[in-house]
């Protein structure tokens, strides 16, 4: 269980990246949405130890994440938006290095986890290849090879489809959702099917504070029986969205009652996202 209490991050330039932010996640798949700039990356750092909070506390089974970071470390998995790689290391002996790193000492163990990594996100074909020269998917899919060495117990993942063609998004589903039956696993993310496809719960965080957190059930039921789309441009309600559907404009509103000319239609976790952004932040 991971317990996260009145936690707050202030830059010394007074910035404040997060503000009161209270979380309590078993195990499973923790969807975290969010616009840029809303402090997704920011409390993914904390809760890797790589920084400290301005207020709060923060433990993992038990662990003070702050006293004792080490001991929350060797259980960790962690996959930031942007990590670098030693230039001419290949995938199998950059990821046996990290093995080494994480506490794997036996050649014979580090080797058959090696192996069931490199096969677990499909990069076996291209085990000896520099990791510096391979594709962003590639490089992506050694990232998360990299942050579930160990079979860790945490797994925080920062934008992990980045660069994902949808074959290699759909298999990093499969990898994360298996996972997750033995682990509090977190994915941050601002891509709306990542968080639909993937998570039994989710948080919406914006300007630094959590909005929402529940089910993705939770978030859409409030729309039920309220959204409308229409052709016409609406005149009353919250406007959530407008598009091009061949070459008409096709609006979503949420309104009690329904604007000219409109169907009431179901609403998607899209539709739920929009509406709590813009519920806080009204246009």
């Amino acid at each position: 269980m991971l317990v996260v209490e009145d936690v707050a991050l202030t830059y010394p330039d007074g910035t404040e990246a997060l503000r009161s932010i209270d979380l309590r996640l078993g195990r499973g798949i923790f969807g975290l949405l969010g616009p840029n700039g809303a402090g997704k990356s920011s409390l993914m750092q904390l809760l890797a130890t790589l920084h400290r909070p301005s207020r709060g506390t923060m433990r993992f089974d038990g662990i003070d994440l702050l006293a004792r970071p080490q001991q929350l470390r060797r259980q960790l998995g962690y996959l930031p938006q942007d990590f670098g790689v030693y230039p001419n290391a290949s995938a199998v002996d950059l990821l046996d290095q990290l093995a080494v790193l994480k506490g794997i000492a036996g050649r014979a163990e580090r080797r058959s986890e090696v192996e069931r990594l490199l096969t677990l996100v499909n990069l076996s074909d291209v085990r000896s290849r520099a990791v510096a020269n391979f594709s962003g998917g590639m490089r992506q899919r050694f990232g998360v090879a990299q942050a579930l060495i160990g079979r860790p117990r945490l797994i925080i993942v920062d934008e992990p489809t980045a660069g994902l063609d949808p074959e290699e998004r759909n298999r990093l589903y499969d990898v994360l959702a298996e996972v997750a039956e033995d682990a509090v696993v977190i994915v941050s993310t601002h891509i709306i099917e990542d968080v639909a496809s993937l998570c039994d719960r989710l948080g919406v965080l914006a300007s630094g504070g959590l909005l929402f957190t529940g089910t993705p059930e939770e978030l859409v039921a409030p729309l039920r029986a309220r959204l409308w789309t229409t052709e016409l441009e609406p005149q009353n309600g919250l406007l959530l969205s407008s598009r091009l559907v061949g070459r008409r404009r096709h609006y979503r509103v949420l309104a009690d009652t329904p604007p000219a000319s409109a169907t009431r239609v179901e609403p998607t976790l899209e539709d739920g996202y929009l509406a709590l952004l813009k519920a806080d932040r009204p246009c």
